[in-house]
């Protein structure tokens, strides 16, 4: 049943809010995928706070230019395209779209939405060589810890000094 233009146009504003609201995208081909591969997608960006979304590529192109976008690269709107958008960070969502399309062959990474700019598929990549926020943080707490741990090895060796020199002054009086 074909949707009426009211319908159409609450579609359109949702996606541009949507679109807007989040720090990163990421434009996926997704044609071939079977039902069951599209619901694992699904579920794996809800675990992550992603958000999948397919819409007619009429509709994205109007969302994109309302929202100051303009996609000028002709092959992210070739075939059929799913946006993944991240409202949290800006690398989770090419992640799980890159390692999804590792498993699944006719998933095909075609460009995304970074600082509010259209970015190719080579930046896309770049995106998914970046640690994530949970890594960048357990760099930071382990190089905060590091000198903090070196500190009290060093006082347990001067103890474990004293301790094994008091055993020798023991011994030497028995």
């Amino acid at each position: 049943m074909p949707k009426t233009k009211q319908q159409k146009k609450e579609m359109l504003e949702s996606l541009i809010k949507k679109l807007e609201d989040s720090k990163a995208a990421v434009f996926a081909g997704f044609q071939g995928l079977t039902v069951n591969e599209t619901e694992t997608l699904r579920k794996t960006c809800r675990e992550n706070n992603l958000e999948y979304l397919v819409a007619k590529k009429t509709l994205l192109k109007i969302a994109l230019e309302k929202s100051g976008l303009k996609a000028e690269d002709k092959e992210i709107f070739s075939n059929e395209v799913a946006v993944v958008l991240s409202y949290a960070d800006e690398v989770t969502a090419a992640k799980i779209v890159a390692k999804f399309a590792k498993d699944h062959e006719v998933v095909t990474l075609k460009g995304g939405i970074l600082e509010s700019k259209i970015i190719d598929l080579n930046m896309v990549k770049k995106l998914v060589s970046i640690p994530s926020k949970e890594e960048l943080l357990a760099k930071l707490v382990g190089s905060i810890n590091a000198p903090v741990s070196g500190f009290v090895t060093v006082l347990k060796g001067n103890l474990r000094g004293l301790v094994q020199t008091l055993n020798a002054i023991k011994e030497q009086k028995n």
